[in-house]
């Protein structure tokens, strides 16, 4: 898949895509051999790339969706002694890390990548990439509860923004609500949080959604590349695909 040059030195770590852009303006840069002062030229990932005669370091981008397990901690290593994410990542063809994080009893989608240029894009708070949630509490939840949610709840690092919140099950026998909620901010134990602030602490907690990107076909534990037409529309939903 062919790509922008400022993109591309973006990616490689020459320079933030705006200042890749001068570079590219400046006449430094070039592309099998050839200088190449036009920001909308696009290459391929065999395109030979100098910068001032230097050639960039251009790794292949990998893309996984991983189903973390309960108990399990989103980091590639850990002084605790505790299970991560890295223990499941042995057969991957290269080195990924998790983008965001969920935590040590919570399940769920992780997308792993080397793409850093991606993954600042999925967390930057200015995209408001929606991730969704499935949440099981203890205790019979009133809808006016979760209209709260949906309206937002004020937490010690600031008022929510508006959720999503669709009702999906309550079982009287065991006492619990089944709920989904879709945000998207990035505070700590968000999810967790809201439901303490409601006075429906979680019991589990599974997320099952990131922008376009779901667990469909996956068991806890399994990873999986992402397909072409996924990597695109996350690409197109996250601005990347330029």
């Amino acid at each position: 898949m062919e790509e922008r040059l400022q993109k591309i030195l973006a990616a490689a770590g020459v320079a933030s895509r705006r200042v890749a852009e001068k570079i590219i303006l400046s006449g430094r840069v070039k592309v099998n051999g050839k200088p190449v002062k036009e920001l909308g030229a696009k290459f391929g990932p065999k395109a030979f790339v100098t910068v001032d005669d230097k050639p960039i370091k251009r790794e292949g981008k990998i893309y996984y969706i991983f189903y973390k397990p309960r108990g399990v901690v989103t980091t590639l290593s850990d002084p605790q002694g505790r299970k991560t994410v890295a223990d499941y990542l042995d057969s991957l063809p290269a080195r990924v890390f998790p983008v965001g994080r969920l935590d040590y009893n919570t399940e769920g989608l992780l997308l792993l990548t080397n793409d850093g240029l991606l993954a600042q894009s999925i967390m930057h708070p200015k995209n408001e990439i929606k991730k969704s949630y499935r949440v099981l509490v203890v205790g019979l939840v009133p809808q006016e509860k979760l209209d709260l949610l949906r309206i937002g709840v004020k937490l010690e690092d600031g008022v929510t923004a508006p959720a999503i919140i669709d009702l999906l099950a309550y079982d009287h026998d065991k006492n619990t609500t089944l709920f989904a909620i879709t945000i998207h901010e990035g505070k700590n134990r968000q999810v967790r949080r809201m439901c303490d602030y409601i006075g429906f602490p979680v019991r589990q907690l599974l997320r099952y959604k990131i922008a376009n990107l779901t667990l469909n076909g996956l068991k806890r534990g399994q990873a999986r590349p992402l397909a072409e037409e996924e990597l695109a529309a996350l690409q197109k939903v996250v601005g990347t695909d330029e």
